[in-house]
């Protein structure tokens, strides 16, 4: 999968658990805490994302992303490793 289509899962979860994002134009370089996602949000659409991509990535490294951006890149690395 391409980091597009994996950024698009981003927004489109994202969206799925704070649906007043819905119209927002999400760039890269945003973090979720930013977009208003609490701790249990940012689980949630976390959760969802590895749903979606078939991938087991270890919490700690997720949430050691700092923002959009590096958890799309971070999501892509291992699904190219899948």
């Amino acid at each position: 999968m391409e980091k597009e289509a994996i950024f698009e899962l981003v927004v489109t979860h994202t969206c799925e658990v704070i649906p007043a994002l819905k119209t927002h134009s999400f760039k890269p370089e945003e973090t979720l805490k930013e977009l208003g996602a609490n701790s249990l949000d940012r689980t949630d659409i976390l959760d969802d994302l590895m749903e979606s991509l078939g991938l087991d990535v270890p919490r700690v490294e997720l949430f050691g992303t700092k923002n959009i951006g590096e958890l799309v890149d971070l999501l892509y690395e291992h699904s190219l490793k899948k």
